[in-house]
């Protein structure tokens, strides 16, 4: 059995695709899944599976909740390797933020100058967008226009979610 990492993209947000995360891991248990826990209801749940748990959670969602969400999964050695490589861990939790996208980030230079402040700072590795906001991301026009900026659909969490989810891992 393979631990995973699954982040719900767009759940639980402005009444829409609501997902209650104690309503889901039952679902998840009687779908063989093991060791399930979840963080928060923005959709953040750590499992045990002998396949990539992706279809499955598809299809649960669908039937019992109506809607098809967005999932970024990835394996311990994924998401360990992106804890590693960000490179702002020393600051703040809240201030910085893990952009995970589906394959690896070809930046829009042109659009990452337009939105990106002076106080703001990113990295790119693999699939992972690191960003540093030391003024927060509630006014941030980067993270507002982010899909555009990464040519694809990613999901944010900040550190502090990314940590706990990591601790979650490893208490498996």
């Amino acid at each position: 059995m393979e631990k995973y990492v699954i982040l719900f993209r767009g759940i639980n947000v402005g009444g829409k695709n609501l997902l209650p995360m104690k309503a889901l891991v039952p679902l998840l248990e009687e779908a063989e899944f093991e060791e399930i826990s979840s963080y928060i209801q923005s959709g953040n749940v750590v499992l045990k599976s002998s396949t990539n748990p992706a279809d499955v959670i598809h299809k649960l969602v669908m039937d019992n909740f109506g809607f098809s969400p967005e999932l970024f999964i990835l394996n311990e050695a994924e998401f360990s390797s992106a804890m590693t490589n960000n490179p702002y861990q020393t600051f703040e939790g809240k201030f910085v933020h893990f952009y995970f996208c589906h394959n690896a980030i070809e930046l829009n230079q042109e659009k990452m100058t337009k939105y990106l402040a002076e106080s703001e700072v990113y990295l790119v590795k693999d699939k992972v967008f690191y960003l540093h906001a030391p003024h927060g991301i509630g006014r941030s026009k980067l993270v507002t226009n982010i899909e555009a900026c990464l040519g694809q659909p990613a999901s944010g969490r900040n550190l502090n979610t990314t940590n706990k989810v990591s601790a979650m891992l490893k208490k498996m």
